[in-house]
């Protein structure tokens, strides 16, 4: 009766006899060697075994009868009916034969890992998981750290009776989906002890974005269930693919998650799993190395690589693995498909903003999709606390899928838990509503009926405002954008939104400032963290410890953290160029920075004062600026990336250009190097002036409209007095601009705009194509403004 299979005798085409989850299993294990994978061995209940037992049991007229008096949408109704038809399930008997095949299986698997009894983990898998409308994921029963077969027998009576879950019975009726012609397999696999190392999930693409290019991954200490549960905030890294197979060190973002929990084995008799506290020490700690890391990424992009072969299509893959204490060993426990961003269409270009001006969020946490949505809080810490109204907002520590009937009521979700891996971030992206995670305490700073307004247009950070505030969504079919000669390139502040335009048509990143990075990333003035033991102040000093506590010493911290935010972007845009410009803060935006008060000047006139290349090699400041060297060192050379320029801002002289050069050969960057090309910032009337003699030393210009104007016209750009003679279009900017052109080609050296005038004015763009410029750069939110005004 075909009630028993090994997973080694199943494959993809048998996914009605074993359920998707099964069938992926046994396609794998079947491959393992190509693959260049390693999966527990174990064997698959059939849904023939699951239709045997309702039959045996009489079940099915009773299901039918309760199932035609249910109403999805009344949530009493639905936990009635759901939990009649589970207890039904769990009151009922094996057949015989099935209970003796059961047997004779889990018996063999005892002797294929040469034990007299094995640990195993009992996994749901129904027929309807993972379609292309419907990835039905985490609506059946998992059961961890099963041992002996009358417990295996349970736990497959309880996987059966969780094909009624009523989260399950609530999602089918959202997709139509007869309830009655879905049947469940469950696998019985040995269980890897990961309750002694580490585990989580991967996608082999961005999961908010639907980057292609990366392999996000999720990890905490012990079993994985905390992270899918959103129990706690994984550690995450991301991994850019096309440079695995090289041997660079592609891991190009790590955050620390906040790990303060963990599942290991349940030690008391019949409680399979328990939940204890991880050490002080481990919560600093990443809970797995970079090897294996790397080591991971490696194993999706294989199973990825699989499974678009055999579908003859792009076919992104969500991965569960777990590490073996005892061992070291990796393991792959799952793979399914990727069922959001694959069914996408990437040619429609939807974007929001916010009106924010003059709001102040008053919550953060991490990024669900870039929607916006508005409402009323309700706050829920139990299902069985309210009636929870349709269109709220629902306000709650974590989710799990008993939620999802709620869920699907609600116009947005925030959590106090959970990373980008979690239930509820995975089921909001599915139901395609806006959601905010990993918030730490928004139950406590929000109440019932409160308005606010929840943004996730503004990068991977989700804030949360009071009241209701105005936002724009507009729509853009990128098939109609305009098609034109001059290359369009991007100016990037942000690395978090890198990835969410890095499939509009683009020639690269023509500016991507590190001020931002060193801003967000780093928060700390470099000599501040270089300096901090020095510093009369114990308390900023402790503060500073703080922040970089998990790292090396305080140069690790800064070169690692702004060699981050840089892959970040040039794996975006990779191979296209990205031009990264070095730091250009001026010392009333230094001395803004943690720690920036005990080393800038005062000075009377930042805006032409100590910024851009007087600082890089100055007495004073030449160590921190080695280590923004060492970063793009770091970023070219172990990471790979070589499509990063460097750009140097506010050079004055030819002289001082060459100091510079000096600097950053010592610290280890040379000009023509393994490529390396440098670009200078073409913002000074000496630019233009000495561009002749600028030429001879570099390989592109850029030109800084706003500083070129600013100091061609002598007026300061922020001074609301002057700002009606402000204009980039004036005779002496274009004469400048003009002349700059004319020179670089003279000399064969590229170069480019970076500014928002060619977006704003069609005959200023007009004016530069004509010149035969060969770039413009802008933000994305200008693209088909400066496409409509080329085309012009």
């Amino acid at each position: 009766m075909e009630y028993i299979k090994n997973l080694n005798e199943i494959s993809l085409k048998d996914i009605n006899l074993v359920g998707g989850k099964n069938a992926s299993l046994g396609e794998m294990i079947q491959n393992v060697e190509s693959l260049n994978i390693r999966i527990p061995n174990g064997f698959a209940i059939t849904t023939k075994a699951y239709y045997e037992f309702i039959n045996y049991n009489n079940l099915n007229k009773k299901i039918s009868d309760l199932i035609s008096n249910l109403n999805a949408d009344d949530l009493n109704n639905l936990k009635l009916v759901g939990s009649e038809i589970r207890q039904l399930i769990r009151n009922g008997f094996f057949p015989e034969d099935l209970k003796k095949e059961i047997f004779l299986s889990y018996e063999n698997l005892c002797k294929f890992y040469c034990v007299e009894m094995i640990d195993v983990a009992v996994r749901s898998s129904a027929t309807a998981e993972d379609l292309p409308d419907a990835s039905f994921a985490g609506q059946q029963e998992t059961f961890l750290n099963v041992r002996g077969f009358q417990s295996i027998l349970e736990a497959i009576r309880n996987c059966f009776a969780s094909l009624f879950t009523d989260r399950a019975i609530s999602y089918r009726n959202t997709f139509k989906y007869n309830h009655l012609d879905i049947g469940l397999s469950v696998c019985i696999q040995k269980m890897v002890r990961s309750d002694l190392a580490s585990s989580g999930v991967a996608f082999s693409l961005d999961t908010e974005s639907g980057f292609k290019d990366v392999v996000l991954i999720n990890s905490s200490y012990g079993l994985g269930e905390m992270i899918v549960q959103g129990a706690i905030s994984p550690d995450e890294f991301i991994v850019f693919k096309p440079l695995l197979k090289n041997n660079f060190s592609s891991i190009i973002e790590k955050k620390l998650g906040n790990k303060d929990k963990k599942m290991i084995y349940g030690e008391e008799h019949g409680k399979l799993t328990k939940i204890v506290s991880v050490s002080e020490k481990q919560k600093e700690q990443f809970s797995v190395t970079d090897s294996q890391v790397l080591e991971i990424a490696k194993w999706v992009t294989s199973i990825e690589e699989y499974y678009s072969k055999i579908k003859k299509k792009w076919c992104p893959v969500d991965v569960e693995w777990a590490i073996d204490g005892l061992t070291n060993d990796l393991y792959i426990v799952q793979a399914r498909p990727e069922t959001i961003h694959s069914r996408k269409n990437q040619s429609n270009l939807v974007e929001y903003k916010v009106k924010s001006e003059g709001h102040t969020p008053i919550v953060k946490g991490i990024a669900v999709g870039d929607g916006v949505s508005t409402g009323r809080v309700t706050v829920m810490n139990s299902l069985d606390e309210v009636v929870f109204q349709e269109g709220n907002i629902l306000v709650t520590d974590m989710t799990d899928p008993d939620w999802e009937p709620i869920m699907k009521k609600a116009s947005a979700i925030i959590t106090n838990k959970g990373g980008r891996t979690c239930h509820a971030a995975i089921v909001a992206r599915e139901m395609g509503l806006t959601a905010i995670v990993g918030c730490n305490n928004v139950t406590e700073i929000l109440e019932d009926d409160d308005l606010v307004t929840v943004s996730c247009a503004e990068g991977e950070t989700g804030l949360v405002y009071k009241g209701i505030i105005d936002f724009e969504k507009t729509e853009t079919n990128i098939d109609d954008l305009p098609k034109i000669d001059t290359p369009i390139m991007f100016n990037i502040a942000s690395p978090e939104i890198a990835f969410k335009f890095s499939h509009l048509p683009n020639a690269g990143v023509g500016l991507a400032r590190e001020e931002f990075i060193i801003n967000n990333y780093i928060k700390i003035h470099p000599l501040a963290l270089l300096n901090h033991n020095k510093i009369a102040d114990k308390n900023l000093s402790n503060q500073i410890k703080n922040i970089i506590s998990g790292y090396k010493d305080e140069e690790t911290f800064f070169v690692k953290r702004l060699s981050y935010g840089i892959a970040r972007i040039a794996s975006a845009f990779y191979p296209n160029k990205v031009i990264v410009r070095l730091s250009d803060f001026k010392s009333n935006e230094y001395y803004n920075l943690l720690g920036g008060n005990y080393f800038e000047p005062k000075e009377e006139n930042p805006m032409i004062g100590w910024r851009g290349a007087s600082r890089y090699y100055s007495e004073e400041y030449e160590e921190a600026f080695g280590m923004e060297i060492k970063a793009i060192k770091r970023v070219r050379e172990k990471m790979g990336l070589e499509n990063v320029v460097v750009m140097i801002p506010f050079c004055r002289t030819v002289d001082e250009l060459l100091k510079v050069y000096q600097t950053m050969e010592k610290y280890g960057l040379k000009r023509g190097e393994m490529g390396l090309e440098i670009y200078l910032m073409a913002e000074l009337p000496s630019n233009i002036f000495l561009a002749d003699e600028f030429s001879k030393h570099i390989d592109g210009f850029s030109i800084g409209s706003n500083d070129l104007t600013q100091l061609t016209l002598g007026l300061d750009r922020d001074s609301s007095l002057v700002a009606h003679i402000y204009d980039e279009r004036n005779t002496a900017v274009k004469r400048a601009i003009s002349h700059l052109i004319e020179v670089a080609k003279q000399n064969n050296v590229k170069v480019g705009i970076c500014g928002q005038g060619p977006s704003d004015f069609p005959d200023f763009a007009k004016f530069l194509v004509d010149l035969g410029i060969d770039s413009i750069s802008v933000t994305p939110d200008s693209l088909l403004k400066t496409l409509k005004a080329l085309q012009k």
